[in-house]
């Protein structure tokens, strides 16, 4: 489980950040559409923030990393960490058993 909540589901995220790119024309700035929608929906500013600029990432209007590509880099890290630590343990088990050849053999 993630240690943060997500209190909005991804529709809600979808429909409030296209809220905010359609109104940004009324409010001047995009810092003010996000202030404005952020009060009437009782999310803090940085949330929605975040929100655009990851669809402006994955859409390539944003350089930055796309969540997909975030996604496989975090399976390919994981799947990193667990070839690490079997090839450790092999490792500790064949010099185990190749100890214990030597010590069989000078018998």
């Amino acid at each position: 489980m993630s240690k943060t909540t997500n209190k909005f589901s991804p529709e809600v995220r979808e429909r409030v950040v296209r809220l905010i790119l359609d109104n940004v024309g009324q409010h001047g700035t995009r810092w003010q559409a996000i202030m404005s929608i952020s009060a009437k929906i009782g999310c803090v500013p940085q949330a929605l923030k975040d929100w655009v600029k990851k669809v402006e990432v994955d859409s390539c209007k944003r350089p930055g990393v796309s969540s997909e590509m975030a996604e496989r880099m975090k399976v390919l890290e994981r799947e990193n960490r667990e070839r690490r630590q079997a090839n450790e343990i092999l490792r500790k088990a064949s010099a185990y058993f190749a100890m214990a050849e030597l010590d069989r053999r000078s018998k």
